[in-house]
């Protein structure tokens, strides 16, 4: 019997004012997303903690195999800097868990002022999460690039816990960082000009990539995507893949682009349904 191999292929968001129709609502938008992807970083938990009515309606708007990957919230990594912070840890965890079969990785992020002096404090936090969950790690300051000795020590960590390192790959917009756009300007002042160290630390390499405005400037960067996801899914573990563009208007036909280029290298692997926009997805490449 054939089983296909399982990837999750995913966006920042289910929801744009640009993505659908004008008469559909952001109150459909999850359902519509949620029939071509399987995953959506969960973002908005970053900011505030979702309702309990909320969680009851997305899992219900969603395929049974759906994923979100909650990311935890700005008090836990920003304001508390993972310290002191146990009954908050706890409140988003156990209100998530409600959905707990459609829970993917729960990510942490860390900003560039998290250094590796601050290594013993983060696996302070990962000995005290319970182990009934995925979680993912994103580090961005510098000296965890540096393939050495603290590298390889970070990566350690994760290994010992499960714990996959996300990584974000930006290589392909700084790549062409001439851009005068509104949008792309933005992206080179928020996002993190980080080498792209590809390693799977856990059972779900979490992987975020976002391209420049002219999706031709990404085939490259896919292409490399492609062929390191079929290792990982030879080696039965499970990727999560997101995609992002800098309004990420556009970034709905990325993925999908994606995920038929990872089709025809891996043909085991289940391809996205086309996204609303036939016509426009053909042309990119």
């Amino acid at each position: 019997m054939f089983m296909a191999k399982k990837i999750y292929l995913g966006l920042a968001q289910w929801h744009h004012s640009k993505w659908y129709p004008s008469k559909s609502s952001s109150s459909t938008g999850l359902s519509v997303y949620s029939n071509c992807f399987s995953s959506v970083e969960g973002n908005t938990s970053f900011y505030a903690l979702p309702s309990t009515e909320n969680l009851q309606r997305w899992q219900e708007e969603t395929p049974d195999d759906f994923k979100f990957c909650f990311k935890f919230p700005k008090e836990i990594s920003h304001k508390q800097c993972l310290i002191h912070c146990s009954r908050q840890v706890s409140e988003f965890l156990n209100r998530i868990s409600s959905i707990n079969a459609k829970l993917g990785v729960i990510w942490l992020q860390l900003d560039a002022n998290f250094t590796p002096a601050d290594v013993p404090r983060l696996e302070k936090f990962l000995q005290s999460l319970p182990r009934d969950f995925e979680y993912g790690v994103e580090v961005r300051h510098l000296d965890f690039f540096c393939k050495d000795e603290i590298e390889r020590r970070y990566n350690q960590l994760l290994i010992k816990h499960q714990v996959n390192r996300v990584i974000f790959d930006t290589r392909s917009l700084f790549a062409h960082d001439k851009a005068s756009d509104s949008a792309s300007v933005e992206a080179f002042q928020a996002k993190p000009r980080v080498p792209t160290h590809v390693i799977a630390t856990g059972r779900h390499p979490f992987v975020r990539v976002i391209v420049p405005m002219d999706l031709k400037l990404a085939e490259q960067v896919l292409q490399q995507w492609v062929l390191k996801v079929g290792e990982w899914v030879d080696q039965g573990l499970v990727p999560f893949m997101f995609f992002h563009t800098p309004d990420n208007v556009m970034a709905p036909q990325l993925a999908v682009s994606f995920s038929q280029m990872l089709h025809e290298h891996c043909n085991d692997v289940e391809v996205l349904s086309i996204w609303l926009d036939d016509d426009l997805q053909s042309s990119l490449f």
